[in-house]
């Protein structure tokens, strides 16, 4: 058992110091480039436009036009061939992100002459949300500490905070919040608001917007008021006084998120208000400015109803109430970013309300920095999904209007932890810009200018990237098995976990509900009837065990063990193979990995071979602990042809992890 220990928990080190350090993420073109630039406007975003092609750019001439001028608009056009290329664009966002276009294409080789592309974002606003707090440390981060060095500025800014933008801008991703969802009020305060500032000015020539989020609260702790009831007239008045202190010094300004009566977070629920009239006062604040409130809906609060059900209760029957600045900002799935889950009953039903997609870049449930889980597969599975909100053809891409990302970026060298992590916040940004875009297609630009352009590395390491979700649900949660980590820091299993005196919707059982008769949640009209909330015919393929997708069916039903599955077996069978399986996957992305030697530098190699030897362990681990928890229940045994567990259920059960919400995880 200590093996177990020291072997699949070792702490590495920071990759300070290396050669190739993955400091430079995807932006690793060289600088050396004398390209012929010009441009029709002169502006210090059209300026960076300029230099970035210059640089690095090894074709024709390149010129920059803006026309029909509207600077909101984000869309371009490239066109031309080998004898010169006209990138033009109503805005000088446009520009930007037009030259960062022609240098992906570059380094992709994917150039093909005569040019004739249109690019347009689907999404007007696609924003990072930095879970970081005032005092450095980062809520679900496992990449060091924050980026952002409140205890230095406004006096010393770090040149991070310029590569942040370039690499974020060079993706599309145009906003950005600055600090934790879990609000200190503080980050209103005067000296705070300063200190912003100087990061906005930052930002601001690579077109990102900075939004902050705010404590409900805040008019009270900030302002000795005695309440922070929305509908009080002082304290609109103090919301309102504050939002133009904001704007004086930040003029372009985003707005507020916000997470309220969740999680013991104060919100207007707490004078009797509902979650529109505390979201309207914001938004009547920010009104003037052109500013927006992002009221989030993971709430949910002690009660017998499902948690999955909590969101839909409290926000439908506000459709309709809230302000045209206020967008309700809708995590991906109706729990909380599990390595699976269906696309929240929220999406395609709220028809008189903004509703935007909230997902987790950091792998807060997906192995922390330790685990290789590309996660555009994920989200495209999300995005495609067809919510039946307008009849077929309703897909969650098409009922939003704008997508968020929770960060998974530090102070570490390579930003991300693990060097595979840095996909996810590239494909966030390509995803948001583009949600038709495949995830092979974001691998493979990815791969190529990250690590090589030459096939016989991208193809096979590429493969394994797209099987990585895969896997680790399967090792972890397959069937639509969900929640059963172990408590608190939400790394390893813990099936069997009980938090003394908690309640329920903290303890893994009410959400694997195992017993001798099954497993899985009962959430059709015998059990919390949670399939209701989402629209015909979906609710009725969900209802029917038969029909539910199988990869989602611990989710929605309490599944006999003798349940046969499309393959042939058994429940529990089925559920034997996939743990097992998902080892096998682990095992074999080692062994993709380790053929790449000498096709890479070794110091970005050796890191990324450590961590996969961590995954393949802690695979192991995950697998022994559920499938001999789970067999307590069956009463069956592990199907003979398939691994035996190398651990004792009893050894698995001392295991203790000391993580903290705010430490870097790196075992």
């Amino acid at each position: 058992m200590k093996h177990l220990l020291t072997a699949s928990l070792l702490c590495f080190a920071c990759l300070q110091g290396f050669a190739e350090d993955g400091s430079r993420l995807w932006l690793r073109a060289d600088a050396t480039a004398k390209a012929v630039v010009t441009a029709n406007k002169k502006s210090t975003t059209i300026s960076i436009a300029v230099e970035e092609l210059q640089t690095q750019w090894r074709g024709a001439a390149v010129s920059l036009k803006i026309k029909n001028i509207k600077a909101d608009k984000e869309e371009f056009s490239i066109t031309g061939d080998e004898r010169g290329i006209t990138i033009t664009s109503p805005s000088e966002k446009g520009l930007l992100y037009g030259a960062y276009h022609l240098l992906r294409l570059q380094a992709t080789n994917g150039l093909k002459y005569p040019l004739n592309i249109q690019e347009s974002p689907k999404y007007n606003l696609r924003i990072l949300n930095h879970w970081d707090n005032l005092d450095g440390t980062v809520e679900r981060g496992y990449a060091g500490r924050s980026i952002w060095r409140w205890d230095e500025l406004p006096a010393v800014v770090s040149p991070r905070y310029k590569e942040y933008a370039r690499a974020n801008a060079s993706i599309g991703i145009n906003a950005t919040v600055l600090n934790n969802v879990n609000a200190s009020p503080q980050i209103l305060q005067s000296d705070m608001l300063a200190k912003a500032k100087v990061v906005a000015d930052v930002l601001r020539p690579y077109g990102i917007q900075v939004f902050l989020s705010v404590n409900f609260s805040s008019p009270t702790v900030l302002g000795g008021l005695p309440t922070s009831d929305p509908l009080d007239a002082a304290v609109q008045r103090w919301w309102k006084d504050k939002a133009n202190e904001i704007y004086k010094l930040i003029p372009d300004f985003g707005g507020f998120l916000v997470k309220a009566n969740s999680e013991g977070q104060p919100g207007p629920q707490d004078f009797g208000r509902t979650h529109a009239e505390g979201a309207n006062m914001l938004a009547d604040a920010l009104k003037p400015h052109k500013g927006i409130v992002m009221w989030r809906a993971f709430v949910y609060s002690p009660s017998n109803d499902d948690r999955a059900k909590q969101a839909y209760m409290e926000f439908m029957p506000l459709d309709g109430l809230f302000r045209d600045n206020v967008v309700i900002q809708v995590k991906n799935g109706p729990i909380d970013f599990q390595p699976r889950e269906p696309f929240s009953p929220l999406f395609g039903a709220m028809h008189k309300t903004d509703v935007m997609a909230e997902v987790q870049i950091t792998q807060e449930y997906l192995g922390h920095a330790n685990h290789l889980a590309f996660l555009a597969p994920m989200w495209k599975e999300f995005l495609d999904s067809d919510t039946y909100g307008n009849g077929s053809g309703s897909p969650v891409a098409n009922t939003i209007t704008a997508m968020a990302g929770v960060a998974n970026i530090g102070d570490e060298t390579n930003w991300n932890g693990h060097h595979f992590a840095q996909a996810n916040w590239y494909a966030f940004g390509r995803l948001a810009w583009n949600p038709q875009l495949s995830a092979d297609a974001i691998a493979d630009e990815w791969l190529r200018q990250t690590f090589s352009q030459k096939d016989a590395f991208v193809e096979p390491v590429k493969a394994m990237m797209l099987q990585s979700w895969d896997a680790v649900v399967n090792y972890m949660m397959p069937l639509g098995l969900h929640h059963i980590f172990a408590v608190g820091h939400h790394y390893g299993p813990e099936p069997w976990g009980v938090i003394p005196g908690g309640r329920p919707d903290w303890q893994p059982w009410y959400f694997h509900n195992a017993d001798a008769a099954g497993v899985g949640f009962n959430r059709t009209k015998t059990g919390s009837d949670a399939i209701n909330q989402y629209h015909s015919p979906l609710k009725e393929r969900l209802y029917d065990i038969e029909t539910c997708p199988e990869e989602l069916l611990l989710w929605f039903h309490h599944a006999d063990w003798n349940h046969k599955m499309h393959s042939g077996r058994s429940l529990w069978a089925e559920l034997c193979y996939k743990y097992d399986l998902g080892v096998q996957q682990a095992r074999e992305f080692q062994k993709v990995w380790d053929r790449q030697e000498g096709a890479l530098d070794t110091e970005r190699f050796h890191a990324v071979q450590s961590r996969l030897k961590i995954q393949s362990r802690d695979a192991v681990w995950w697998r022994d602990a559920c499938l001999l928890y789970f067999q307590e229940f069956a009463k069956q045994p592990i199907p003979y042809d398939i691994e035996r567990p190398v651990h004792d259920l009893s050894d698995l059960k001392q295991i203790k992890l000391k993580i903290s919400n705010h430490e870097n995880a790196k075992r």
